[in-house]
């Protein structure tokens, strides 16, 4: 019992509520990118992809809390880069190819949505009403496709909210804190995943801007991995304004519309 000790301690519940909240912004970018692969699948896939993956991050977090001693080696510079002049640890190593990962990503589904959205939406019904043999079978092949490329983007927002999570709480004895804040807000990504995806998926001038931001947190994580410090509140300001013009105009369009259908019966 002594493990869940500090969660009956009242002066540790700030700090799990800090934390709890700091996880659930932290997941964004994570239920995003979880949200756009799942979007290429079959309709009835798309929610069972979504937690499937969610179920990953979560797995993944709480695996890396408890090898916390191991992840703390991984801030040991490993080897000096001349021409930086700056040591590179494992966790600068992570960082830098999950950046480039994610940017590359994000980049070509960014491509793909703009020059080829017809051949990367999900399979349609063939004319019996079910999916064809074909079809069924890519759609197999890109599940199991979407699972490797969640578990390898999920290990590197992993590494950086765990880290975090260690900053804020600052104590190892504390693992229990830790542990719970990351369930609790993955419970959270979870319950909007659903709606945010619909969403996304409804609008594609929102998955434009989605895929946008996840190409700005590629870049974030490359200037970690190299030492660049960048407050990912100022991306987050970014998107969300940028988010709030685009419902702005989503508005404008629906009101238009409406005025011309009346117009129209006039």
């Amino acid at each position: 019992m002594e493990f869940f000790a500090p969660l009956f301690d009242p002066a540790n519940l700030p700090g799990l509520l800090t934390l709890s909240l700091l996880e659930i912004v932290l997941g964004i970018d994570n239920v995003i990118f979880i949200t756009i692969l799942a979007g290429k699948l079959p309709q009835e896939q798309q929610r069972s992809a979504r937690q499937i993956g969610l179920a990953v991050a979560l797995i993944s977090r709480i695996a890396l809390l408890f090898a916390i001693s191991w992840v703390m080696t991984l801030t040991k510079d490993l080897f000096t880069m001349p021409v930086l002049n700056q040591g590179i640890s494992g966790k600068d190593i992570i960082l830098i190819v999950g950046g480039l990962l994610g940017t590359g990503k994000a980049g070509h589904e960014n491509y793909e949505n703009g020059e080829r959205p017809d051949e990367h939406q999900p399979q349609e019904l063939d004319e019996k009403g079910a999916f064809g043999d074909a079809a069924q079978k890519s759609s197999k092949n890109f599940f199991a496709s979407f699972l490797v490329q969640v578990v390898l983007l999920d290990v590197v927002f992993s590494l950086d909210s765990v880290i975090t999570a260690v900053g804020i709480v600052g104590d190892a004895s504390k693992l229990v804190i830790m542990v719970v804040a990351v369930i609790l807000a993955v419970i959270v990504m979870m319950l909007g995943a659903g709606p945010i995806g619909d969403f996304v998926q409804k609008h594609a001038s929102v998955r434009v801007l989605a895929l946008a931001f996840l190409v700005l947190i590629g870049f974030l994580l490359l200037g970690e991995g190299f030492e660049q410090h960048i407050e990912k509140g100022y991306v987050y300001f970014a998107m969300a304004f940028a988010l709030g013009i685009e419902f702005l105009n989503m508005r404008m369009r629906s009101r238009a519309q409406r005025l011309a259908a009346r117009n129209n019966k006039s």
